[in-house]
């Protein structure tokens, strides 16, 4: 996922444009030769004083930045990697949440600096990128598990479906896609570093999730990717057997392997309870679907979003939306037309916490691979799938849950929204 404040901080990196005259104040002092030290700070403003603002530096700590008649405060939007389009701010404009980069005369003891210049990045101006890219993801976005890698013709063929009948869409690599791969035990769209498509195509490989955002076929059977993230995650579904909650984990009984397995419940992990009513209305779909029933008729029934991936690509988690309305690929949200969009329906449930948890609780997990400790962090849960599980023992846990739980640029995923 892409939070405000990391966000801010990604935007303000762009901007450090560090030659060898700048130093950071808090690393190195001012000599004791009396030469005076140029620094530099980069964080967000934690307060606003009459004639200073208080940054709490991305590198720890916290710098006190004096102002005056003379300093330079510009504004850029995100995204922006040079000042050609920076507009003036007064010192008034500024607010506590802002991102900055200041430099100037550094004091002696290194945490304060007599600003010559603050480079600003609004927190609105991020909130409404962060806006656009949920919309755009909503849009233009697609996703489910790989099922065929082609490398040689740049094509990932995914299989995309919720509770309605499973679609295949090929996805074409460009010259010029980005492209992410979350790191191995990470659940932060964050750590989702671009990759040349060289490596990523290597790394990718069926059953992996993946979201991609570009230009759609007008059939939803192919899209161009401007943008691709995808994970290897673990799917558990279970019954808890233990809960710990002083070490924010719980050991699962999974179903599938037998065996017990210790899940870890960080901050960043998405965890959402079913209503029984709802539980029972979706096994009720999937054992309908098992007896070979027609069910209805295809689209995903899940979009993509921001970020992700389980986690806006794109998102969750990692940016991720569902779509919004009919369309290729898309789900109707229940209108009658389609499949219930699962994704939205998820995304509306309040959020849960392993308070909510009891031993022997059905559970459906979505989940990092792990290390060699055998624990792994939990991405998506859900609980209250009883039901769920019982009418459709071998219905994975990423083929309902993806790929609400890969996150995406600018978000949390369908929870973001």
């Amino acid at each position: 996922m892409c939070l405000l404040g990391t966000c801010l901080l990604t935007a303000m990196a762009a901007l450090i444009l560090a030659g060898p005259g700048y130093v950071c104040a808090q690393d190195k002092p001012s000599s004791s030769s009396g030469d005076t030290q140029i620094a530099k700070a980069v964080g967000t403003i934690k307060s606003i004083q009459a004639d200073s603002i208080t940054v709490a530096a991305a590198s720890g700590g916290e710098v006190t930045a004096k102002l005056t008649g003379s300093t330079k405060i510009l504004r850029v939007l995100p995204g922006e990697k040079n000042l050609k389009n920076a507009t003036a701010l007064q010192a008034q404009d500024l607010q506590p949440g802002d991102g900055v980069r200041v430099r100037g005369q550094a004091s002696v003891d290194g945490h304060t600096i007599a600003a010559l210049e603050v480079i600003v990045v609004k927190q609105a101006d991020v909130a409404a990128k962060q806006q656009h890219e949920r919309d755009d993801w909503q849009k233009r976005g697609v996703g489910g598990l790989v099922t065929k890698v082609d490398a040689a013709t740049g094509v990932i063929t995914i299989s995309s479906g919720g509770m309605g009948t499973s679609r295949s869409i090929e996805v074409h690599i460009a010259q010029d896609t980005i492209l992410r791969r979350y790191a191995p035990g990470s659940v932060k769209f964050d750590d989702a570093k671009p990759e040349p498509a060289s490596q990523f195509m290597t790394q990718i490989k069926a059953g992996d999730q993946l979201r991609a955002r570009g230009a759609r076929y007008p059939d939803g059977s192919e899209v161009t990717a401007e943008e691709v993230v995808s994970g290897a995650f673990r799917n558990i579904a279970g019954t808890i057997k233990a809960i710990d909650a002083s070490s924010n984990t719980m050991t699962v009984q999974d179903a599938i392997t037998k065996s017990a397995v210790v899940v870890k419940v960080s901050p960043d992990s998405q965890m959402k309870k079913l209503p029984a009513e709802m539980a029972q209305r979706i096994a009720m779909r999937l054992k309908g679907m098992a007896g070979g029933g027609s069910g209805d008729q295809a689209g995903n029934g899940q979009g993509i979003s921001g970020q992700g991936a389980a986690s806006s690509a794109g998102g969750t988690r990692p940016g991720t939306e569902a779509q919004a309305g009919r369309g290729p690929g898309g789900g109707t949200g229940g209108n009658g037309n389609g499949p219930p969009d699962f994704q939205r329906m998820l995304s509306r449930l309040p959020d849960s916490t392993l308070a909510d948890l009891q031993k022997g609780d059905a559970v459906m997990i979505v989940s990092t691979e792990g290390g060699d400790s055998g624990t792994v962090t939990a991405i998506t849960l859900l609980a209250g799938v009883d039901a769920i599980l019982t009418a459709a023992p071998n219905r994975s846990a990423s083929s309902l849950l993806s790929p609400w739980s890969l996150g995406a640029p600018g978000g949390e995923g369908d929870a973001a929204q």
